[in-house]
């Protein structure tokens, strides 16, 4: 497994990335976990192979099987409307509600057409990136919550009828969240730590908060070096708390907290593809969703690459391929970077590094990762899941 070694270590020199943690699993083991650099530069504290990370948008995977647990114990059905499940979230006094919303499903916020486009030309944004707007808007506490998010962009309308066509939107899972604490009756990290991860054995995933601070026992530091101008100093910019003046961005410029079910979980390698293979619809370790529902989670998605068919379904992108499929996700936050790919020949592999880096490098990761495994000629036979608690 050398290959990975001299290629995950070439390509972190080349972008200045401090530190990062690679694992693979084959037949429903894991065959290699290693860490790379420094989980703290400050400190020379080396990244451990199952250090832990922010994983950004792979945590939309994680939501999207818990919406699936739900359907499966028959409370929820994917094109159930989603209104009734946030009508407790008013709107801004004397807001109007655009109607469309009462259209929205599941489904749809599961797929990414639910009627946002942060891309619109002139004035589409990230509702995940307003979180003092959003407050103002509805005389809420600051920062927003996803709750209070919710207020803000009832008052909001549509930027497309739901259903329409597919444009990213984090906002959508903040929905999925609330759907899932509404139809659960728990918060949405107890239930998916109660259904979802702890019965995969990923014990040590947990939503992750804004301020270094709060890091968790065993979490990396955050580094912005592959932003261009920026060396090892992250930004400094108004937090998102009240009164706590300037702060670096990728500690307290943004709401980690509102962003639980679309991108704040903090996992490990290690973890992840324990998620992997309970999800993955392979026999080597058993899958926590029946077979009729990962064939449900993983098809009928909107087209998102149209070269190569891909697209995307209930928080995985998917390639039909070889009379199988491979899914994936990445993620990106300022200081994150991960990627979590099911390949469709019995593979499955993560990649989390400490550092956000320009669109250049995200291809090239995906490259070498696919690159390396099919370098390697003979795979280890042992399974080292049991060294990892």
């Amino acid at each position: 497994m050398g290959y990975y070694d001299q290629s995950i270590s070439d390509l972190m020199r080349k972008y200045a990335i401090p530190g990062g943690a690679v694992a693979v699993l084959r037949d429903g083991k894991l065959i290699y976990a290693r860490g790379f650099g420094y989980a703290h530069v400050e400190n020379k504290t080396p990244v451990q192979p199952d250090a832990l990370f922010r994983i950004a948008s792979v945590s939309k995977p994680i939501t999207g099987v818990a919406i699936m647990k739900l359907v499966e114990e028959g409370k929820l059905k994917l094109d159930d409307r989603v209104a009734p499940f946030i009508a407790h979230l008013a709107p801004a006094q004397g807001a109007t509600v655009d109607p469309r919303w009462e259209q929205i499903t599941i489904r749809q916020l599961l797929n990414h057409t639910g009627g946002w486009d942060r891309n619109k030309p002139n004035g589409g944004f990230d509702p995940m990136d307003r979180p003092a707007i959003a407050a103002t808007a509805v005389n809420a506490p600051a920062p927003a919550s996803a709750e209070t998010v919710i207020r803000y962009m009832k008052g909001m309308p549509l930027d497309f009828t739901p259903g329409e066509k597919y444009v990213y939107s984090n906002f959508g899972y903040a929905i999925l969240g609330r759907v899932i604490e509404r139809v659960s009756g728990m918060r949405y990290e107890e239930y998916v730590r109660a259904r979802v991860l702890q019965p995969v054995g990923a014990n040590r995933t947990r939503s992750g908060k804004s301020r270094m601070r709060d890091a968790l026992p065993d979490e990396v530091k955050y580094y912005l070096p592959g932003e261009p101008g920026l060396g090892m100093t992250a930004p400094m910019v108004p937090s998102v708390f009240a009164g706590e003046g300037t702060v670096p961005i990728n500690y307290g410029g943004f709401h980690l907290e509102a962003m639980d079910a679309s991108g704040a979980w903090v996992s490990s390698t290690v973890d992840l593809l324990r998620f992997m293979a309970g999800v993955d619809g392979r026999a080597n370790r058993p899958d926590i969703l029946t077979a009729d529902l990962v064939a449900e989670m993983t098809s009928n998605g909107p087209t998102v690459c149209i070269s190569s068919g891909c697209y995307y379904a209930a928080g995985w992108l998917v390639r039909p391929t070889q009379g199988d499929a491979t899914w994936w996700h990445t993620g990106s936050l300022p200081g994150t970077t991960s990627i979590l790919v099911r390949s469709y020949h019995n593979f499955s592999w993560v990649a989390l590094f400490n550092a956000r880096n320009p669109p250049s490098f995200g291809g090239e990761l995906e490259a070498a990762l696919w690159d390396a495994l099919a370098s390697v000629t003979s795979f280890p036979t042992h399974d080292l899941f049991s060294t990892f608690p």
